[in-house]
């Protein structure tokens, strides 16, 4: 080991924290306005006890990654090395939110059932992500990049782009301005006068529009001075509490609806985790894997224990920031200032002076980014598949609309009719079906269709063999997890993929032949 001198702080971490912690400022924000106007929680459970534990988490994640830099920096005897960026996970945030906690809010009526869902679907997940740190390599190897990426990207697409795109053009002079902004400089290359973030220039013009609209009566977006003073005067010490119990009711009430998706988004974690340690190799920083992904693990279980329904996640960017200037401190520094501002209570000050629409076009440029990564990081010829793999999460995410708006009305798919529903061209049944596990069916789906598209038959007879026991226990395609009598939960869809299966064997024969006869 070397005897170099390590210095925690340079001249650059200054550019690195101002982007990284605007980066996860914003999607504080973010996540409370998800559970504040979503799921409707109470202000006491979610500056009390969710954003004191997402802090914590935060801060674990940040200072470790800042560690292992420093312990870098020693072994190598460099004065370069850069810190990977840690913070929630944006696809989670949305997912955990709007696919897993909505649902249950919607069924039940009670957002704090939802909280307690959402806990435990995080603490499967964080267990899937430890154990990753030691089987990603394998699961990595077995399955198509188009595959884990095009069911991301039906994620992308509903669950994360439309929201926001709806909400842009619900105030769509604050909105589409602050969109604007965004899109010049993240996808047009456009650098702001002093080399100000464009995601803080799109928040302050936006924030701007909105007050002015307010004093001057305009009509464009309305901002309330009334809400400032009683968030100042919320402003409070919340320290983190355990709440082993809330996780554990929501195991015992939801293990069936979670499982389905918890495991499956916790194998594309670590997956996500290895490109980003393998990004930061390529920049001349080699962690280690196990390491790396086994933190990310255990941060996202010591965060949901005391309360967060969000996962832990290593940033994809770590190259950026490292050009920058960033070393080890920035990432330090991040935690300890999201720390401070999740255990004072400033969040809720925040989205007081900050408009949500000024804020929401930075989630459709990550749903618009996660979504061209799928087609950008992909061999063209694999373009079907990743299209194939987006549209069971397309029919989760329409199912959820027509039974949060027959919700609404006091009504249900049942009680309306699936027939009357049909005869308008809503296929109620086929969506709930098709949406049923929809990560895992796009992950087989994706994985069918490139190794068909790649006449490799086998491993994808082996997928749809998978898809056949899935849905012989309900974990896709079925209303619940379980065993069930006969050829299962869905019998017709097993049979339907034992079907495929042997039609995809009997072509690999085909194909064999003709390479003989050749």
């Amino acid at each position: 080991m070397s005897t170099t001198k390590v210095s925690w702080w340079v001249p650059g971490d200054w550019n690195a924290l101002f982007g990284l912690g605007t980066n996860v400022l914003v999607n504080l924000l973010v996540l409370t306005v998800l559970l504040k106007f979503v799921i409707q929680l109470p202000d006491e459970v979610i500056f009390g006890r969710i954003l004191p534990a997402v802090g914590l988490m935060i801060f674990l994640g940040n200072m470790f990654y800042a560690y292992l830099a420093q312990k870098l920096a020693k072994k190598t005897g460099r004065n370069d090395v850069a810190a990977l960026p840690s913070g929630p996970s944006v696809p989670h945030m949305f997912f955990v939110v709007l696919a897993i906690m909505l649902p249950i809010k919607i069924q039940t009526g009670d957002p704090l059932l939802a909280w307690q869902a959402g806990l435990a679907w995080v603490f499967i997940e964080g267990i899937v992500l430890f154990a990753g740190a030691f089987v990603a390599p394998h699961v990595r190897r077995l399955t198509p990049r188009a595959a884990l990426l095009g069911t991301l990207a039906g994620i992308s697409i509903t669950f994360i782009s439309m929201r926001p795109a709806m909400e842009i053009f619900e105030s769509p002079v604050i909105g589409l301005v602050s969109l604007a902004i965004i899109l010049a400089s993240w996808f047009g290359g456009v650098r702001y006068p002093g080399k100000i973030p464009a995601g803080l220039i799109a928040i302050g013009v936006g924030t701007l529009l909105a007050w002015l609209s307010t004093w001057f009566d305009l009509g464009i977006g309305l901002m309330s001075v009334d809400s400032v003073t009683q968030s100042i005067g919320a402003i409070g010490f919340a320290l983190p509490a355990i709440s082993f119990g809330q996780v554990f009711d929501g195991l015992n009430q939801y293990w069936a609806f979670i499982l389905v998706t918890a495991i499956p988004f916790g194998v594309y974690d670590f997956i996500e985790a290895m490109d980003n340690v393998e990004s930061a190799a390529v920049a001349g920083d080699e962690y280690s894997e196990k390491q790396v992904i086994g933190a990310e693990g255990i941060i996202s279980l010591i965060g949901t224990l005391f309360g967060s329904p969000f996962a832990n996640a290593v940033y994809i960017g770590h190259p950026g920031w490292k050009e920058m200037g960033g070393r080890i401190g920035y990432s330090a520094v991040t935690g300890i200032f999201v720390l401070v501002v999740t255990w004072l209570g400033i969040v809720g000050l925040l989205l007081a002076v900050i408009p949500q629409v000024a804020i929401i076009p930075i989630l459709l440029y990550i749903g618009m980014l996660i979504g061209a990564q799928a087609f950008q990081s992909t061999p063209s010829k694999h373009a079907p598949a990743i299209i194939f793999a987006l549209i069971p999460n397309l029919a989760a995410w329409g199912k959820v609309l027509i039974d949060g708006a027959l919700g609404a009305a006091g009504t249900n798919a049942g009680a309306v009719g699936l027939d009357k529903l049909a005869n308008q061209g809503v296929l109620y049944r086929g969506l709930e079906v098709l949406g049923s596990g929809a990560i895992l069916v796009g992950l087989i789906f994706g994985a069918m269709a490139v190794f068909i598209i790649d006449r490799n038959y086998k491993p994808a007879a082996a997928f749809a063999l998978t898809a056949a026991v899935l849905s012989y226990f309900g974990f896709i395609h079925g209303p619940a997890v379980g065993i069930g009598s006969g050829l299962g939960i869905s019998p017709t869809i097993t049979i339907a993929y034992l079907a495929v299966a042997a039609i995809l064997f009997w072509c690999d024969g085909l194909e064999k032949s003709e390479a003989q006869a050749e």
